[in-house]
């Protein structure tokens, strides 16, 4: 099982660009089927044929309406892609100028594919096509953030799964982040509670209003999520997988893993190794012209 090249993003020739836009006719150039995770977004449109990616242990179909937002910090690997047509969009997490778009792109909970209505699909296509000609054709003197404004106008626009809501309950976008923050540290949902200045049940209720799951039930699932990730694609012992994620010792996080999957984390790896799943494979360390990865 190969190991997760780390994927960083960088501005070329100094410039602040925080959006770059490519094709998929350059994705497959680049694309050398390795195994990745970024510190940036990856959000792409299909407009023409079929294919598929591997997000963070889940396969997904792809076809003509199909959009793809591989969030930071995800792992994905893109299957068949020689009939796809259309846009990929890079950006970093800070790029939305918006306060709801900024809130969007802050949770780990958006679905990573989704299909876009047949009526909604001109605005998209009127979206992404002035984006483009503003990243790829900036005019002299341009503001710096149009691309940014444009992204967060798209964004708005596709609105994707659980956006809505995640956005709109203030409290559970506050719990995700401070979660995402304090995960490896502190596995008890009163802890959040507390920091956030609210009873264990208003921050459960809220959880439950955004998500449909309960604030422990949430905080599990994101433990567990990098715990696979760390056994399938870095592929750590339980007893490394304790340390990186706080548990006292690997018996605690063996019976955690268990718990919440039914299986011991030494026979969940083994089969993810035998079944040849890897980290996603996507975008190929080459940095393509205009920005991208380091």
């Amino acid at each position: 099982m190969p190991s997760i090249t780390q994927m960083r993003y960088r501005t070329p020739n100094l410039v602040a660009q925080q959006v770059e836009t490519l094709t998929f006719d350059r994705l497959r150039s680049m694309n050398d089927g390795g195994t990745q995770r970024a510190d940036f977004h990856v959000l792409a449109l299909v407009d023409e044929g079929s294919g598929s990616i591997t997000v963070d242990f889940a396969d997904h179909a792809l076809s003509p309406g199909s959009v793809v937002w591989v969030t930071a910090g995800a792992v994905h690997r893109w299957g068949e892609v020689a009939d796809l047509a259309g846009r990929l969009i890079l950006f970093i997490p800070t790029a939305p100028v918006t306060e709801a778009t900024r809130a969007l792109v802050a949770t780990p909970s958006v679905q990573p594919v989704w299909r876009i209505p047949a009526e909604e699909r001109r605005f998209v296509a009127a979206a992404v096509e002035h984006l483009v000609l503003e990243t790829e054709n900036p005019a002299p003197g341009a503001s710096a953030e149009l691309p940014a404004i444009l992204l967060s106008a798209l964004l708005a626009r596709l609105r994707p799964t659980l956006a809505v809501t995640d956005v709109e309950n203030r409290l559970f976008v506050a719990f995700r982040e401070r979660v995402e923050a304090d995960f490896r540290e502190h596995h008890d949902a009163e802890h959040y509670a507390r920091a956030l200045g609210y009873a264990p049940r208003t921050l459960s209720r809220a959880v439950s209003r955004a998500t449909g799951s309960t604030a422990k039930a949430w905080l599990v699932e994101r433990i567990v999520l990098e715990a696979k990730r760390l056994l399938a694609h870095e592929e750590l012992t339980a007893t490394a997988c304790a340390a990186v994620l706080g548990f006292t010792d690997a018996s605690n996080f063996s019976v955690f893993f268990r718990q919440a999957t039914g299986e011991r984390p030494g026979a969940w790896q083994k089969a993810a190794v035998a079944r040849g799943t890897r980290a996603p494979a996507g975008l190929s360390s080459a940095r393509p012209s205009g920005g991208g990865r380091s």
